[in-house]
Order: C-alpha cells, then sequence, then structure tokens
C-alpha cells in the first residue's frame, strides 16, 4: 500500500477515524494522490464525507446482497434415536462432541404430615418439642406469624387446655389465651379453684393451641394446616401426660375426635383419638371468645365447668 506523501496529513486522517494503514491499496492510492494535489480540497471532501455518515471504507465496489449465494451448512450425522446416557456424540469429521447428559428424575413430593410425624415422634421431652416445631419449615403459617405459641402454665397440671389458633395478642407474646379471652379463662378457672400460675399439679392448668402459628387475618385453620401440626399436638398431650383434657373450639374439637360442631358436643365427655394419645379423657367446651360474643352461652359454659370439677375430684 502506498503512504500518504506528507506524513502530518496521514496522522490528521487518522485523528478522523480513518485507518489509513489498513485502506485498501486502490483507495489509499487515490487517497494519496488527491491529499498530496490539494490538501484542502481533499479535506473539505473527507468532510463532507464524514458529514453524511461516511466514516470507513468498505470495498471498491458495490455489493447487491440479494445476489450473494448463501452456502448450506453440510447436514449433521443423524443421532442414534436412543442415545445411551453419558455416551458421546459425534460429530461431522470424527470430532467427538459432548456427552449427552440424561434429565434429572423428578423430586418426589414431600409429605408435611409424615415429616411432622417423624419429627415429633423425635422429640423426648417439651424442651425438644418446642425445638421441633420452631424446625418445621411445612406450614405457611410459620412465615406470617411473629412468635411461636407454645404453652402456658404448669406442664404437670392435671388439667390440660387444647384451644384454637393464636390470635393477634398471642402472636404478639407468644403465650396462648392472653387479652380479654384469656382473662375470662382465668376467671373461669378461678371459678373452679384451678389456675395457670399455680405451681401444685392438681390445682394448676397446662394450657396450649392445637396451632403454634396464628393464621393470616384470624381466619380459622384449614385442614390441610390441622393434619400437618395434629403429630405435634399428640406428642405434645403424650409427654404432658395429663388426666384431662379440656378442647375449646371447632378445630381442636374435629382434631382430637373427628366431631366438627362444639355446639353438640359440648358438655359430652369423650375421648381422644388417634396416636400418641389416644383414650385420654377428653371434654369439649366453648371457646372464651365465643363465650365475649355470646354471654348467653356462659350458663352452658358453667355447667361443663362443674362436670370438670366433679371429674378431678372424682379421679384426685
Amino acid at each position: 500500500m502506498q503512504p500518504l506523501a506528507a506524513p502530518g496529513k496521514s496522522a490528521y486522517l487518522s485523528r478522523m477515524g480513518i485507518d489509513v494503514e489498513n485502506l485498501a491499496d486502490g483507495a489509499a492510492q487515490e487517497l494519496a494522490a488527491f491529499a498530496a494535489s490539494d490538501w484542502d480540497a481533499a479535506l473539505a471532501a473527507l468532510g463532507w464525507q464524514l458529514d453524511c455518515g461516511i466514516d470507513e471504507v468498505i470495498g471498491e465496489e458495490s455489493v447487491n446482497r440479494y445476489d450473494v449465494v448463501v452456502e448450506k451448512p453440510a447436514p449433521r450425522n443423524t443421532p442414534s434415536p436412543n442415545p445411551q446416557p453419558g455416551a458421546a456424540r459425534t460429530a461431522p469429521g470424527g470430532a467427538a462432541q459432548s456427552p449427552v447428559i440424561a434429565e434429572a428424575p423428578p423430586l418426589p413430593e414431600v409429605d408435611p404430615v409424615a415429616v411432622a410425624r417423624q419429627s415429633a415422634a423425635g422429640a423426648g421431652s417439651l424442651e425438644a418439642l418446642l425445638d421441633a416445631i420452631r424446625s418445621f419449615e411445612l406450614c405457611d403459617l410459620k412465615r406470617g406469624a411473629r412468635n411461636t405459641v407454645f404453652a402456658d402454665g404448669n406442664p404437670k397440671a392435671r388439667l390440660m387446655i387444647l384451644g384454637e389458633a393464636p390470635g393477634r395478642e398471642e402472636d404478639q407474646e407468644g403465650r396462648p389465651f392472653v387479652g380479654e379471652a384469656g382473662q375470662l379463662l382465668d376467671n373461669m378457672l378461678a371459678a373452679i379453684g384451678l389456675s395457670r400460675t399455680s405451681p401444685d399439679p392438681a390445682t394448676s392448668a397446662y394450657i396450649t393451641a392445637l396451632m403454634p402459628w396464628r393464621p393470616e387475618g384470624g381466619r380459622d385453620p384449614s385442614p390441610s394446616e390441622i393434619a400437618m401440626m395434629l403429630p405435634f399436638v399428640q406428642r405434645h398431650i403424650a409427654l404432658a401426660d395429663p388426666d384431662v383434657i379440656l378442647v375449646l373450639g371447632n378445630a381442636p374439637l374435629f382434631a382430637l375426635t373427628g366431631q366438627r360442631s362444639i355446639l353438640r358436643a359440648r358438655g359430652q365427655w369423650g375421648k381422644v383419638d388417634g396416636e400418641n394419645a389416644a383414650g385420654k379423657p377428653l371434654l369439649p367446651g366453648f371457646h372464651p371468645t365465643y363465650l365475649l360474643r355470646n354471654p348467653g352461652a356462659k350458663r352452658e359454659a358453667w355447667a361443663d365447668l362443674q362436670s370438670l370439677r366433679a371429674f378431678l375430684d372424682r379421679t384426685a
């Protein structure tokens, strides 16, 4: 390639974005001759081309892309209809390609009830059971709850009280039956000589809930949520080993007996169904929240409390 006559002009063209060294021979010769004869005219012509957007020299002749014939690639070797997993495939020309990687089998579905049953069975104490519940990640209620509500009162008490699910105040404090409903429950227990704070198992109460986490919006727990947490409740009853269980509300009644209406079941003695705690005496009763909304039902609740007191005295 013939260089431009004036080095200074060549450097200037380079600063303008023209790669003089890599221009085709014909273009370089024309540009060199033109620049040598009339530098100012060449510079003006170059500036005009730049203004028009012409900033590189592509070739001596224009190319009609519609006339370009695109060669089709050679056909590949037909792969085996049933390649063996991990076997290498051969590309055209004998080159080995990457081995065929077999698709991983789908992951087995996790049964939350089975996981809960296994986790609960491994708890040898109430403290271990609490750790197992806190480690259980398959219940969506846990993600929206502030605290895990486990129990309150004396775990050696003869009486265990099983409520439904934590409310807003229980979720905040991490204890079952607090707030107005909790105060009413404490008054009900005091009326038959019991207290959750008593150190004496004969006069104390141990209070827990079917669900350790508050359902969003205060809704009732779903049957699937009850089913996955029931193994923990059954293990809780087995570890505490109370003499009698007072179930308050529809959800714990259904979980332990299969019955669905606390209005029909209240006051009627029964026994716990299912694993671990089967056979424990059980008395259904109204939930304190229901009594706050329906004060007229307190007469039936008082009758249930008298029946509970008679059982405790009879079996002392």
